[in-house]
């Protein structure tokens, strides 16, 4: 629940920090700035991050990194508020806030499995996969009425804005109080030696178990090939449908309820048999319901393979996040974690940039096409070449 209500005010600063640096800039090469620096810390840092989280304290080490993109976000409502918010000041706190998460992002999944038994592990996954995609929904509504609120209250715009900013930072401090009730005893990585010396362990353990590999390589290419659908989501509105902005909500919304549905799926099978022989066919029905999409220009057709390839995403990922927590050894987990979450948010930024330089080449319905073969023919090849995975 207090993630539920810190991911909700992520949302909201997401979208009121895209609208103030656009207000302050007018350029769209500064929007897809920020937001390429709040991911570029966990390119950077992120694989650093699980090896501090497989030597110290997980919760504790989760703690600070709240208390961090709490100070990001409180230090941008208190700019934007006394009216003196600069561009490259937003890029600061963006890159702040990005390290937060790019060392707090494998102490939270490493946590996780300390939590419950390993029976339940998948169904906790996939609640966690729940309470971010209802936040997906709720970011947005929550931004657009706070908006609402600060204006009619006689207050302007940006006062507005830094309200989200500080709603974010209030929701932080709920994270921070629900870790500091956990009681979940640290053990600590067996053996010493160097920073360096344990990543190349961590390395050399995901390398020599072809079952990790083939997992990770799965969620890379699911999130390179999948995720440029929802990127070009408002180009289809605008020049297949000829529609706007309310048809895009839409389309939206029948994504985020399928990504709901499939994760309660998920969340109702808990841990079954052949899970990766499931998350294998689940993903090649994805590839084909991404190829009727980009085929398909009957809008209500097109609305219900957005809810079903939102249902197969979640399944997929919630699927292969369990079974690297069920595989991964307890001090080995935070680097296992991170080397995979490196893999799966680094795929979403390049998939969408590659997709786009493509598009303007061939036009996206064709590269969304391509993209849903692509994505049968990876899961056909592990479907007949990894064994590891398919009988995970």
């Amino acid at each position: 629940m207090a993630a539920l209500g810190s991911t909700i005010g992520t949302w909201m600063q997401k979208y009121a920090q895209g609208l103030l640096v656009y207000d302050l800039t007018r350029s769209k090469f500064y929007l897809g700035m920020d937001d390429f620096l709040s991911q570029l810390p966990i390119l950077l840092f992120m694989l650093i991050g699980g090896v501090i989280a497989d030597r110290h304290d997980r919760r504790r080490l989760l703690t600070y990194s709240q208390y961090v993109q709490a100070f990001s976000a409180f230090s941008l409502a208190i700019a934007v508020w006394t009216g003196n918010i600069t561009v490259w000041f937003i890029f600061t706190m963006s890159f702040i806030s990005g390290c937060g998460q790019a060392f707090g992002g494998p102490a939270y999944q490493s946590l996780i499995p300390s939590l419950v038994d390993k029976k339940d592990l998948p169904n906790a996954v996939a609640l966690n996969s729940i309470q971010f995609n209802v936040a997906r929904v709720l970011g947005p509504l929550a931004f657009g009425v706070t908006i609402a609120v600060f204006m009619r209250w006689g207050f302007t715009d940006a006062q507005g804005m830094a309200a989200c900013f500080a709603l974010n930072a209030a929701s932080f401090l709920i994270v921070i109080w629900a870790l500091m009730s956990l009681h979940v005893k640290h053990i600590p990585t067996v053996g010493a030696g160097s920073m360096r010396d344990q990543m190349g362990t961590g390395l050399s353990y995901v390398r020599n178990h072809g079952s990790l590999v083939a997992l990770i390589v799965l969620a890379a290419t699911t999130t390179f090939l999948g995720f440029a659908v929802l990127t070009f989501l408002p180009l289809f509105t605008k020049t297949v449908f000829m529609e706007g902005a309310e048809t895009y909500s839409h389309l939206l919304a029948f994504s985020g309820a399928g990504s709901v549905v499939g994760a309660l799926v998920v969340a109702w099978l808990g841990k079954f048999p052949r899970m990766g022989l499931t998350a294998l066919i689940v993903q090649a029905v994805y590839g084909l319901l991404i190829l009727g999409f980009a085929i398909s220009h009957v809008l209500w057709v097109s609305e219900i393979l957005l809810f079903l390839t939102g249902a197969a995403l979640m399944v997929v990922f919630s699927t292969v996040t369990s079974l690297i927590q069920l595989i991964a050894p307890n001090e080995m987990r935070g680097r296992v974690m991170s080397i995979y979450m490196v893999a799966f948010r680094g795929g979403m930024p390049l998939g969408s940039l590659v997709s786009g330089y493509l598009a303007t080449y061939f036009g996206a319905p064709r590269v969304i096409a391509i993209n849903g073969v692509l994505l049968v023919v990876v899961a056909a090849y592990f479907l007949v070449r990894s064994r590891e995975v398919r009988e995970a």
